[in-house]
């Protein structure tokens, strides 16, 4: 029988397979991943789901000027989103695409079936604006200057015979189901943003094109003259991916009746109407659940400037990660860019970052508590009575700038303060509180590494050792029992450093595999780490830049 306590299913919003992925689609799948990862953590049933949009108008045109058929550009760049996940170690189950015919394109259909079930589907002229940039008909409204407020650009004006869907009729079950917190927006900026709209009042939207136009995409059921508009077709990734509209006793089937609806969906803010209204009412009109939680996050920019080709700034996440690792990649976008808000990636702060926290704070603290049993306790975590560990203040009476009280309840507050603010979804204070130097967030709260480099410093375990052998084990177990949870406590979030450290702490593979089999709050328990436990130091974690 399984262990596992509750399901949990995520999604990151699926990527536009019109150019490579960029480093705003980086921090999404970083933040999911983070996510993902912490819930895991917990014991749930986690399946995680990414993917990529492949069909729509804006795919046709790009292929069409790059002279390559259609399916083959998008299997070229949908090859490369699959490799930024590998290489930022993104641990999802799945990756869907809306051009598989076999997964997708029937749950899309089935879905319109329901819609038109419902009476939510009908014929209708439309005559108005049309950006192909965001794939998304617009109104004067919509406009400054006459322009796409998101790509400068004025947009296509179109009249033509289209297929319309009553996201009118939904306006207020969807307000309802928002205001209550059933269907919970975060940060609570966008969730005002989606109500102002939701208020003004919702209009009814176009859900296909005429296939003279668009002829890459998913078919109209029973109409072969229209093609499914993006957003119908894409937003449906999330339950297709699940074998919505399979068999029930099916493998496929038995995914959605087991994970649907979804706990939450990561996404740009860009695409928050579609995710807050089109995508609740569609549910609504098919008779099924509403996902519970959307998280949104902001923009990237670099050096303060918009991310684009044409100014030459646009940032290849595989690049940096490779040259100076995944794990320095994901700690940056994790603590750097606000939760929820806008951030700015910059090299010279990347490498600040790097060196402070990573290199000099996480890495150095490593270093050092290993490098002390090694010299002092032949390679071992030392012989103490536990009871008599977890108590530091004894080194510091003398000293103004003391900050690490007990390490015992210290790390039971940090543990509090993490948990607390993952599950208010902000990672970057969450990890911040792990591992960075300085204040976070105004809250004058110091990360616990600096604290416990600062403790080395204070209590001069290469002095005490000349005086008391005894106070000295106890320095360097309170360090190497820190260290072990200073490693669960940044799995979520760097899950390659977190494997370095433990590797470290249990050279015995027996050891390291039961560690590793701890719940959460076992894993907090003070004293996890045995006297007698065989180390070893490996190679720098963070080594110096070049």
């Amino acid at each position: 029988m399984s262990n596992l306590k509750s399901k949990f299913y995520i999604t990151t919003s699926i990527a536009y397979a019109n150019a490579a992925p960029h480093i705003g689609y980086a921090l999404e799948v970083v933040q999911a991943d983070a996510l993902a990862r912490y819930h895991k953590l917990q014991k749930e049933d986690v399946f995680f789901l990414s993917g990529t949009d492949e069909n729509g108008m804006k795919i046709k045109k790009t292929a069409g000027e790059r002279e390559i058929d259609a399916q083959s550009f998008v299997n070229q760049n949908s090859v490369k989103f699959e490799k930024l996940l590998k290489s930022l170690n993104i641990s999802n189950n799945d990756f869907i695409k809306t051009t598989d015919k076999v997964r997708h394109h029937p749950a899309a259909q089935k879905i319109w079936q329901k819609l038109v079930e419902s009476g939510d589907i009908y014929k209708d002229s439309y005559d108005g604006y049309y950006c192909v940039g965001c794939e998304a008909y617009l109104t004067e409204k919509d406009l400054i200057d006459g322009k796409c407020q998101n790509h400068q650009k004025k947009p296509e004006k179109i009249k033509e015979e289209n297929y319309f869907f009553k996201l009118s009729k939904y306006s207020d079950q969807i307000l309802k189901k928002i205001k209550n917190g059933e269907f919970e927006i975060v940060p609570e900026s966008r969730k005002n943003e989606i109500l102002n709209v939701i208020k003004d009042g919702l209009r009814d939207v176009s859900f296909s094109r005429p296939k003279s136009v668009l002829d890459w995409g998913v078919p109209v059921p029973e109409d072969e003259d229209q093609t499914m508009y993006v957003w119908c077709d894409a937003l449906t990734n999330y339950i297709s991916a699940l074998g919505y509209g399979c068999h029930p006793e099916s493998v496929k089937g038995s995914l959605f009746q087991k994970y649907w609806p979804a706990d939450i969906h990561v996404i740009g803010k860009d695409i928050l109407r579609f995710h807050a209204a089109i995508w609740p009412a569609m549910l609504f009109s098919a008779g099924l659940s509403l996902p519970k939680k959307l998280f949104v996050h902001g923009f990237i920019t670099s050096d303060g400037q918009k991310i684009s080709k044409s100014l030459g700034n646009v940032i290849d996440p595989i690049e940096v990660a490779e040259k100076y690792g995944v794990n320095a990649l994901r700690y940056y976008l994790l603590k750097e860019i606000p939760s929820g808000g806008d951030g700015d990636f910059s090299f010279t702060r990347f490498e600040e970052v790097y060196k402070s926290d990573l290199q000099n704070g996480l890495g150095n603290l490593t270093s050092r508590a290993l490098t002390l049993s090694e010299k002092y306790f032949d390679s071992k975590v030392p012989n103490v009575n536990i009871e008599k560990t977890g108590q530091t203040e004894t080194y510091f009476k003398n000293n103004k700038n003391r900050i690490f009280n007990s390490a015992k309840s210290e790390l039971k507050k940090i543990w509090e303060l993490i948990e607390d603010s993952i599950n208010k979804f902000k990672l970057d204070k969450a990890l911040g509180i792990i591992v960075s130097f300085g204040d976070i967030k105004k809250e004058n709260i110091n990360g616990v590494v600096p604290k416990l480099n600062n403790y080395i410093d204070y209590s001069g375990p290469w002095r005490l050792i000349k005086e008391d052998r005894e106070k000295t084990a106890i320095v360097v177990y309170n360090l190497l029992e820190s260290l072990r949870q200073i490693a669960w406590m940044i799995r979520p979030f760097l899950p390659e450093t977190s494997d370095k450290i433990f590797t470290q702490l249990f050279i015995d593979k027996k050891e390291r595999e039961i560690e590793l089999q701890k719940t959460l709050k076992e894993a907090q328990n003070w004293g996890g780490l045995k006297s007698g436990t065989k180390i070893k130091k490996g190679e720098i974690m963070f080594p110096r830049l070049n």
